[in-house]
C-alpha cells in the first residue's frame, strides 16, 4: 500500500471517529443529565474532525501525481 492510500484510510477513519464522538457528546450535553465538559469536549472533537478533513484534502492535493497502489 502506498503512503497516499494509508493516509486516505487513516484520515477517513479518524474523521469518522471524531465526528461520531462529537455527535454523541453533544447529544448527551443537551440531554437532561448533560454536563458542561460534554459540550466542550464534543465541540473540540468536532473541530478536530474538521482539521483532520482539511489535512486530508491538503495531503491529497500535495500528492496529486502519486498512485494509490
Amino acid at each position: 500500500m502506498s503512503l497516499k492510500t494509508v493516509h486516505l484510510v487513516f484520515v477517513t477513519l479518524l474523521s469518522l471517529l471524531c465526528f461520531g464522538t462529537a455527535a454523541g457528546l453533544l447529544a448527551r450535553a443537551w440531554g437532561e443529565n448533560g454536563e458542561g465538559m460534554d459540550l466542550w469536549i464534543g465541540l473540540a472533537s468536532g473541530v478536530t474532525g474538521l482539521v483532520v478533513v482539511g489535512y486530508g484534502f491538503w495531503f491529497l492535493r500535495k500528492l496529486k501525481s502519486a498512485a494509490y497502489l
